[in-house]
């Protein structure tokens, strides 16, 4: 099972969408659109149980603007993809993160993060673990090392894999 950050929600959604940054260049993730698309055929050929955790679709619809109801619509109605409440052992999780947090001083934040992210960061990662997701696709630096010291493997966009080249040469050029 793998679980999907708002971010990388509407990089699946909004093929429009700005490719995030690439943190060893700086520069937006070449090929964006084809590495998601590319994980959703891997994720969909091996039956992976893919999960977004209500504060993440929540961050979508925020998002999302008029198309609110097509990107809610679109989730639902795709059987691959699970929406997963914040119940009761998550909400229990949750506080063990944040008391684990306190802690070891961890709960700082930097000053361009909210502690409103925080809090929707932990809720995500609580449904994971919970869940026994063993995988954390995200495009948030943050939530991706929350996710690491806790046990769950973080992917962000950067590192998707490229899909494979066409080695066939087409005989004709495309149709124009």
């Amino acid at each position: 099972m793998v679980v999907l950050d708002a971010s990388f929600v509407l990089l699946m959604l909004e093929p429009s969408a700005p490719a995030p940054k690439d943190p060893t260049t700086g520069n937006p993730v070449g090929k964006c659109k084809e590495r998601i698309e590319h994980l959703v055929d891997q994720l969909t050929k091996a039956r992976t149980p893919v999960v977004v955790p209500a504060p993440a679709l929540a961050e979508v619809l925020i998002r999302a603007g008029r198309a609110r109801a097509a990107y809610l619509d679109g989730l639902q109605s795709t059987r691959a993809i699970k929406i997963e409440p914040f119940g009761t052992r998550a909400a229990v999780e949750c506080a063990a993160l944040l008391d684990g947090a306190i802690k070891t001083g961890k709960r700082r934040r930097r000053p361009e993060e909210t502690w409103a992210k925080l809090k929707y960061d932990r809720q995500i990662l609580a449904i994971a673990k919970v869940l026994g997701a063993a995988t954390l696709y995200t495009t948030d630096d943050d939530l991706s090392a929350l996710a690491e010291r806790n046990g769950i493997h973080a992917v962000r966009v950067h590192e998707l894999e490229l899909p494979p080249v066409d080695a066939q040469i087409p005989l004709l050029p495309p149709a124009t």
